[in-house]
């Protein structure tokens, strides 16, 4: 029963975490992505991952994180964008890590899009007393990809091995 908490639980739970604190505060804590890091080798454990997987788990994730912190140096992404793509690249590994690279360029290309077009209309004033849609609605504000990476995470994460181990 704990596998299966752990399973339906830890990794959906940070990802809605993220998405919805990187939409109301465009910022994504470092306790999330060390949470994912954490339950990933807890769940590598509790599933029986072979050694030779999880490294290669963690080449996918160290990996993603390398090219994800070269898009934050050059103001891309965020720090905190970065942190999560690797984390969840460790989670998803190899099989399924351009299947969630390209769900969350294809998400993020929409969100992006939608914010500019939302950008461009009046807000109304009873949303503009909220201090986070007000942030968003500026054209300065970046753009809360946490909620791509988060979406794309979600969509691939069913056909992980981790989801697998609860049908067996």
């Amino acid at each position: 029963m704990i596998l299966e908490i752990l399973v339906l639980g830890l990794f959906p739970a940070a990802m809605a975490f993220a998405a919805a604190s990187d939409l109301v505060s465009m910022t994504i804590s470092n306790r999330v992505s060390l949470a994912l890091i954490i339950g990933f080798f807890l769940m590598a454990w509790l599933t029986g991952m072979g050694w030779s997987d999880v490294g290669r788990h963690l080449l996918a994730g160290v990996i993603v994180l390398v090219v994800a912190f070269g898009f934050f140096s050059r103001g891309w992404i965020g720090g905190g964008d970065a942190k999560l793509a690797a984390a969840t690249a460790l989670w998803l590994g190899f099989s399924h890590l351009m299947e969630y690279l390209m769900i969350a360029s294809i998400a993020g290309g929409i969100l992006t899009l939608l914010l500019l077009q939302l950008r461009t209309l009046p807000m109304p004033q009873i949303l503009a007393r909220q201090q986070w849609i007000a942030r968003l609605h500026h054209f300065e504000t970046g753009i809360p990809y946490g909620i791509a990476l988060a979406i794309a995470g979600l969509l691939v994460y069913p056909e992980t091995s981790f989801m697998r181990a609860l049908t067996v």
